[in-house]
């Protein structure tokens, strides 16, 4: 922690852990060198963040539907007027695609730690008040009642929710490069933002860990994604896809030891929030499987075929390799985190 400022003091910041401090009245500047910790979980704007309609951005009711509205309709024109002009080549986007996912995937290490570290000082500091009740894993899935959308965990749990708007771009990224637009992707991006907004509004139970497990997730996609997008070979599976089939299991398990502990242990706070959560997370898993299932039968397809000698011929083994690596392509795309 930082050494207080005396008055007349005024407190700036420098480097990434540097901290800059001017007394005016002794004329007297020092710096103080902070851990990496301070900055993700200690810094006073994050310890004294508190989700407000007045002073929050995004955090309004009339933000959230206006926005998504806005996605929809926008990805519907795009696609509709590539598709009016017949435009068959993609839109050259150059580095733009690649920037992004980097970019991505750097936001979601940084999500990943801040919470990481801010969840262990507010167990720290909170755990007086539960300990008798609660286990700190119980805390993660079950918030006590009368939590409000406060301090650190709160912080970044809206750092996220913001970043869900970045997530959109792959959407246009997706209908300019293969004029591709299916509801999945649609409802998928509203959905989450929509659940995003839900935590906070009612402080809702177990999103520490839904934060947790999907920024993880998103580094290792928005990475392997930069990884294809530079050239680099892609994986001989479809590796998106299987990454969000994880996700989704976890997300199961969190919401059945939500369940659990509501019942067990007197309620978790935000429970109503939770219950219109499950249904939309039980939706998108309803479509994602339909769409597993329909992946795997057309893979078994491509195989059979493949292995079928009258399809043999001098140039098979190429053509089989450039085939399955179009199919992994239209799956990533048409799955897409």
């Amino acid at each position: 922690m930082n050494r207080e400022a005396g008055p007349g003091a005024c407190r700036g910041w420098g480097s990434a852990n540097l901290e800059i401090v001017l007394d005016s009245k002794m004329g007297i500047v020092t710096i103080q060198k902070q851990p990496l910790s301070y900055w993700l979980s200690e810094h006073p704007a994050i310890v004294g963040f508190r989700w407000s309609h007045s002073h929050s951005w995004g955090s309004t009711w009339s933000f959230l539907f206006t926005s998504i509205a806005a996605y929809i309709t926008l990805s519907i024109y795009l696609h509709l007027v590539l598709t009016l002009f017949r435009r068959r080549r993609p839109v050259p986007m150059g580095p733009i695609p690649a920037i992004h996912s980097l970019s991505m995937a750097l936001l979601s290490v940084v999500i990943f730690v801040g919470i990481l570290l801010s969840t262990a000082a507010e167990i720290r500091d909170t755990r007086w008040f539960w300990r008798r009740s609660k286990t700190p894993f119980q805390w993660l899935l079950c918030f006590p009642l009368g939590t409000r959308p406060s301090g650190r965990v709160f912080f970044w749990s809206y750092v996220f929710y913001l970043s869900r708007f970045l997530h959109l771009l792959r959407t246009f990224f997706t209908i300019l490069r293969r004029r591709k637009l299916t509801f999945f992707q649609l409802f998928n991006q509203s959905i989450l933002i929509c659940m995003s907004f839900l935590w906070l509004e009612f402080s809702q139970s177990f999103q520490v860990l839904a934060i947790l497990s999907t920024s993880l997730l998103y580094s290792v996609v928005y990475g392997y994604r930069f990884w294809t997008a530079i050239g680099l070979p892609s994986a001989c599976f479809p590796f998106v896809v299987n990454c969000q089939v994880m996700l989704l299991g976890c997300n199961l398990v969190w919401h059945v030891g939500v369940l659990l502990l509501h019942l067990l242990k007197g309620g978790c706070n935000g429970i109503g929030a939770w219950i219109f959560n499950s249904v939309l997370n039980g939706a998108i898993l309803l479509l994602f499987l339909n769409f597993y299932v329909k992946m795997h039968l057309r893979k078994r397809k491509i195989v059979a075929i493949k292995e079928d000698p009258s399809t043999i011929h001098p140039c098979s083994a190429s053509a089989s390799a450039m085939e399955s690596k179009r199919e992994m392509q239209k799956i990533e795309e048409k799955k897409d985190l």
